[in-house]
């Protein structure tokens, strides 16, 4: 009781002490979340990994929206998905050796890069058992533990050379699968009671078929395929999101791969960052549940506008999955997965779904739009989250391992900047200033407080 009265008072004085208002922000031009006005993101880098298109500066100043482009190290990823799906193989290995290296590998190390991230793949006996002896309710948490644990494994963790750098990039890629299918495969037994399942990663699948093939032990080719674009669309999106500044910002204090990859995975489990995917398919649910004809243009229209006015579903104003920070007319990962998952559905049964769903994308960016209470004037389109959720369904996924399969993805980017950050010629320290907008007090004795 003695506690709760404390961290009661203690709770209360930040209502005040910790507000900043917003018309400071102005007053101070401070880039608030490093935003300018036109909600583009202040330049605070260089890189040649990735590049995020979406809109273009006119000569004359303002911007001119531009159909989206991402680009891994000068490459289209729309070239890079079509090559893969044109040769009827793979592309996820590639995309994490393009990323890496920064050049697309010939057959030859294509072929000797698979067969290491294959003999890395494995979990040691003492992290399998760590992960099933401390078990968890979140497997974004148990994949930081079992990130920051390998330090212990590695006989040169703090060691910064190139070579050991890569080594442990690899490394980090070939385990993610692992560790996130046997989690939720444990988390899955401690806390549902079901049998508990351990599969051994095989030699010859790749990494979205082990993955598969660890989660649930069996998959169709279009599962697979499927799984393999969204990681290839999901592996790297410039140096400015969230998840891979943060990489960024704690690799340039020299600390070493697994806590700076731990630290991006706590900035990716956040639901602004990685559950996006998963708030589009609980809103998806939820319209399917309270609209009763799903082709109905004028019901959805009305459904729509009421979550817009705050007065349907959560009441957040927001239409999951529409909008993006960069991309205006289209999200280019979002048109690419779309091709996917209408393929997917007609394989589940489950082309009314998609229809839709599609049909809501519509719907929603031209109600966005039209909305007044929006203060966004710029175009707004699907991105790739308003899809992937379904995907992920649609293949057998457990909601559960939505988020960790975007940090599966991811990692390839996150370790990629990694090595970018530590190879700059001149390295410093990243530390942005704040502003001190506080007012100065006296200090008052403790006898007369």
């Amino acid at each position: 009781m003695r506690n709760q009265a404390i961290l009661a008072k203690l709770s209360e004085a930040t209502k005040s002490t910790c507000r900043i208002d917003n018309d400071l922000f102005i007053k101070y031009n401070v880039k608030r979340g490093l935003r300018n006005e036109d909600h583009s993101g202040v330049l605070v880098g260089l890189t040649r990994i990735g590049d995020v298109q979406g809109y273009e500066r006119l000569p004359e100043g303002g911007l001119k929206a531009i159909p989206g482009r991402l680009i891994y190290r000068g490459i289209d990823v729309k070239d890079l998905v079509k090559g893969a799906y044109a040769d009827h193989r793979f592309g996820f290995e590639e995309t994490a050796f393009l990323l890496l290296a920064g050049w697309l590998p010939n057959r030859e190390d294509l072929t000797a890069f698979e067969q290491m991230i294959h003999d890395y793949m494995p979990l040691s006996q003492k992290t399998k058992m760590n992960i099933l002896d401390l078990e968890g309710s979140n497997i974004m948490n148990i994949l930081a533990r079992s990130v920051l644990e390998m330090y212990t494994f590695d006989e040169n963790p703090d060691d910064t050379s190139a070579e050991n750098l890569m080594r442990q990039s690899v490394d980090l890629i070939a385990k993610f699968p692992a560790i996130i299918a046997y989690a939720y495969n444990i988390m899955r037994h401690a806390n549902q009671g079901h049998s508990l399942h351990i599969r051994h990663p095989k030699a010859d699948l790749s990494i979205a078929e082990n993955f598969l093939y660890m989660l649930k032990g069996h998959f169709t080719e279009l599962e697979a395929r499927t799984l393999d674009r969204a990681l290839v669309l999901h592996a790297e999106h410039g140096g400015g999101n969230n998840s891979t500044f943060t990489v960024r910002v704690t690799s340039s204090s020299g600390t070493d791969t697994y806590s700076s990859i731990a630290a991006a995975i706590g900035s990716l489990k956040g639901p602004l960052h990685g559950g996006a995917n998963l708030a589009v398919m609980k809103m998806f649910n939820h319209l399917k549940e309270n609209i009763k004809d799903w082709q109905s243009v004028v019901e959805i229209d009305d459904y729509l506008m009421k979550m817009l006015r705050k007065e349907a579903y959560d009441k957040s104003g927001l239409i999951y999955g529409i909008g993006h920070a960069v991309y205006t007319i289209s999200d280019p990962r979002a048109l690419l997965l779309k091709e996917m998952a209408r393929d997917l559905a007609k394989e589940k049964n489950r082309e009314e779904e998609f229809a839709f769903l599609e049909l809501l994308e519509k719907r929603a960016i031209e109600n966005f739009m039209n909305y007044k209470g929006h203060k966004v004037n710029k175009r707004v389109c699907a991105n790739v989250d308003f899809y992937s959720g379904f995907v992920y369904d649609m293949i057998g996924m457990p909601q559960e391992v939505f988020t960790p399969l975007f940090a599966m993805s991811r990692i390839t980017g996150w370790c990629a900047h990694r090595i970018e950050e530590l190879n700059f010629e001149s390295r410093r320290i990243i530390r942005p200033a704040y502003k001190h907008v506080g007012e100065e007090h006296p200090f008052v004795p403790l006898s007369q407080r």
